[in-house]
């Protein structure tokens, strides 16, 4: 644990932009990213992929870019557009959420993968890319992942990218006119650098075959498994 003794609060999230092997993170732009994004979250469709979103459901790109412009504008989010490597195509979006500088603190949510991404390299390292920016350029001490109690797909992949079950918070919110219990997961800074290390030999190229299939899972390397 750091010696927090001259701790002094750090820079809020700003928009940013990085490159990895597979995808490319950049920052949300309404007039660049408004139909494409829409499209590669499915167009008509992006409701499903979102349904556990507090917001929605949207009949329009121009909806759900006036709730993204939104949360920038009033609450200091951040989204991050996620933009492929190989075909250049947006891919998916995430934000990084209610930012506590004081603290060092930030949620990463609202994220929706494309059909092309998810279940790929691209998917996994879009997150290691976010997590390298809170620790490595922000400096800051914890990153959380929250979700819908009854969204099992998200609980579970917060546990593969390596955050930590923390509990569930009983009537949490309203959501959609529902109660909505909420499933916290989070990962520190002393945690990060094994954190990291394993988000490298995940995404090496040597640890996929030709089909391009795994060959070591992320969570067998972080425990150390071959």
């Amino acid at each position: 644990m750091r010696d927090l003794s001259k701790w002094t609060p750090r820079a809020a999230p700003a928009g940013f932009s990085s490159t990895g092997r597979y995808v490319m993170v950049e920052p949300y732009r309404r007039e660049v990213h408004e139909t494409i994004l829409w499209n590669a979250l499915g167009g008509a469709g992006v409701s499903e992929l979102i349904r556990y979103f507090p917001n929605g459901p949207y009949a329009e790109p121009s909806q759900l870019c006036d709730w993204l412009d939104r949360s920038q504008r009033e609450l200091g989010w951040v989204t991050c557009i996620f933009r492929s490597r190989t075909t250049g195509d947006i891919v998916g979006m995430a934000s990084l959420m209610r930012p506590d500088p004081a603290n060092g603190v930030v949620e990463v949510g609202s994220v929706a993968h494309g059909a092309a991404m998810a279940r790929t390299p691209m998917s996994t390292e879009a997150h290691y890319l976010m997590a390298r920016h809170v620790f490595d350029d922000l400096d800051y001490r914890r990153y959380e992942w929250k979700c819908h109690n009854e969204n099992g797909p998200s609980k579970v992949t917060a546990a593969r990218l390596g955050f930590q079950f923390e509990g569930v918070f009983r009537q949490h919110i309203v959501s959609k006119g529902a109660n909505r219990d909420t499933a916290w997961f989070s990962m520190i800074d002393g945690e990060w650098p094994a954190l990291k290390t394993a988000f490298e030999a995940w995404l090496e190229p040597s640890n996929f075959n030709q089909d391009g299939a795994q060959k070591r899972r992320l969570e067998d390397i972080r425990a150390g498994q071959v």
